[in-house]
């Protein structure tokens, strides 16, 4: 069977975006994230915290196995701040 050049070209997009990782923006989208990687496991906890300079989802989860799991999704809700040049003393 010969595939066409639009079916590579599609079948190489498909791969690219399922590679690459999915970035919430906020604490429920990062819940839901977090439940559908454990095959839909259950939500006990989420919250945000500050680790070094960034912040990032924390979410607890209950798998169907028993096991509880902290999930860990980095939070790009927040916009980048340029530094601050300091203003020259007169």
């Amino acid at each position: 069977m010969k595939l066409s050049v639009n079916t590579w070209l599609l079948i190489g997009g498909l791969t690219l975006l399922l590679a690459q990782p999915a970035f919430s923006k906020t604490l429920e989208e990062a819940a839901r994230q977090a439940s559908r990687q454990n095959n839909n496991a259950k939500v006990l906890s989420a919250r945000t915290v500050q680790q070094q300079q960034r912040r990032v989802h924390q979410v607890k989860v209950l798998t169907k196995d028993g096991v509880v799991k902290t999930v860990r999704i980095p939070d790009n809700s927040q916009k980048k701040k340029q530094p601050q040049k300091a203003k020259p003393k007169r």
